[in-house]
């Protein structure tokens, strides 16, 4: 039974394909997976084709038999839950892993996504407006870092010694700091977090969906233009849109 991810080159997107080769790394033998980009910038996200699949008309989404499935921290439990691996303990490890999911997808994700988007993408608003908002959302991204490194402690991923499907929903945010300026340097603990991930086999794979090999760890000018030509799109008032 074929498995389709609809996906782009964004942390939401990387946490899917990040998934999908640690499972592979995990020996779990995934069936025949159909990947389909997703131009965001083009307006793919609300083609009729794409909306069947996800009504949110945003990325990632998988189509899995008569299964459509949106949400990235969704789709990490159902790939968990539908392939066993360690990355999702079947014990009651799993309710540590899924509450640290959830942490993700309603603090770290949005939070960080929001100081990113008055960093990088509001170009219709002023300066003055963007302050308070650039402040509030740099100053709660630290302290979510400063849970984030308490949680690690002394333990190489986020709920002890087993790298989980809370690593995958994190990382791809947190790996992005230089884009948003978002300061983890004084945090040590994630920072290792950050380089020890990154050394993952699966997670080097997971991270080339979409992008230049080259580009993995830092884009060309080119590349950083049109993400910033992107999410200025995105976050544009004047272009916001409902769904048709």
């Amino acid at each position: 039974m074929t498995m389709t991810f609809w996906t782009a080159a964004t942390p939401n997107g990387w946490k899917i394909s990040i998934m999908l080769e640690e499972l592979k790394e995990a020996g779990v033998a995934l069936p025949e997976v159909e990947v389909r980009t997703v131009n965001l910038l083009g307006g793919e996200q609300f083609s009729d084709e794409f909306t069947a699949v996800n009504p949110n008309q945003k990325i990632p989404a998988l189509q899995h038999g008569d299964m459509n499935l949106m949400e990235s921290g969704a789709i990490l439990q159902y790939l968990g839950e539908a392939y066993p691996s360690p990355l999702l303990p079947l014990d009651d490890g799993k309710w540590d892993v899924l509450a640290w999911l959830f942490w993700q997808v309603a603090n770290l994700g949005p939070v960080f996504g929001n100081k990113l988007s008055n960093t990088r993408y509001m170009t219709d608003v002023d300066d003055v407006l963007k302050s308070h908002p650039l402040e509030l959302f740099n100053k709660e991204a630290l302290r979510l870092l400063s849970v984030l490194s308490n949680k690690l402690g002394d333990t190489p991923y986020i709920c002890g010694d087993t790298f989980t499907i809370a690593d995958i929903a994190s990382y791809p945010w947190v790996r992005g700091w230089k884009w948003s300026k978002i300061d983890i340097t004084g945090f040590p603990n994630v920072m290792a977090w950050v380089d020890r991930i990154r050394a993952r086999p699966g997670v080097d794979r997971g991270l080339k969906y979409g992008i230049a090999e080259d580009e993995v760890d830092g884009w060309s000018k080119e590349t950083k233009a049109q993400y910033a030509k992107l999410g200025a799109s995105m976050a544009s008032n004047q272009k916001l849109r409902t769904v048709q």
